[in-house]
């Protein structure tokens, strides 16, 4: 894993964080519990294989790059890459999906985005503070780092719907 931790993580934060924006644009303009799920899975989906598609190709141009085709590092050329975008894909998809939670259970309007707001911390902290076994640095620094950075875009998605719905009337 410590060779693909920046890929894990990458692909978690931003799956959780692109995904909660999902819900929080949706909540902040008011709009159907529905919308959140149609939206957020297409994004778990769609940005998901975005985000794998874009990290083999990029991975594969450093591996051609930094390793001559006849050279013993052949192998990891064509491995590389590809295992980079499974985790990737995996950890935006499966991680990713922690804010759409409560509405997958069922839970509509105001607790629901509750609910989601609890799923997106726990989700960072958790994602954020697991880094800590290959960093060596503390937990909660760890864990409050990736909070912080994802709470700014999730408070930001918000305040975009909500204030997009006021202008649209």
């Amino acid at each position: 894993m410590n060779g693909y931790l920046k890929d894990f993580i990458y692909g978690a934060n931003d799956g959780i964080i692109t995904t909660f924006a999902v819900v929080a644009v949706v909540a902040g303009s008011g709009l159907d519990a529905k919308i959140v799920l149609i939206a957020g899975f297409g994004n778990l989906l769609a940005d998901g294989f975005s985000m794998a598609a874009s990290n083999y190709l990029g991975t594969k141009s450093e591996h051609e790059a930094n390793c001559p085709l006849e050279s013993s590092c052949a192998q990891e050329k064509v491995a590389g890459p590809i295992i980079a975008a499974v985790v990737i894909f995996s950890s935006f998809v499966f991680i990713g999906a922690m804010p759409l939670v409560p509405y997958i259970i069922g839970f509509k309007g105001s607790p629901a985005f509750n609910a989601s707001i609890f799923a997106t911390i726990a989700s960072l902290f958790i994602v954020g503070a697991s880094r800590s076994k290959f960093t060596h640095r503390g937990i909660f620094v760890s864990g409050f780092e990736m909070l912080i950075v994802g709470g700014v875009a999730a408070v930001l998605a918000y305040y975009v719907g909500y204030y997009t719905q006021m202008l649209m009337g």
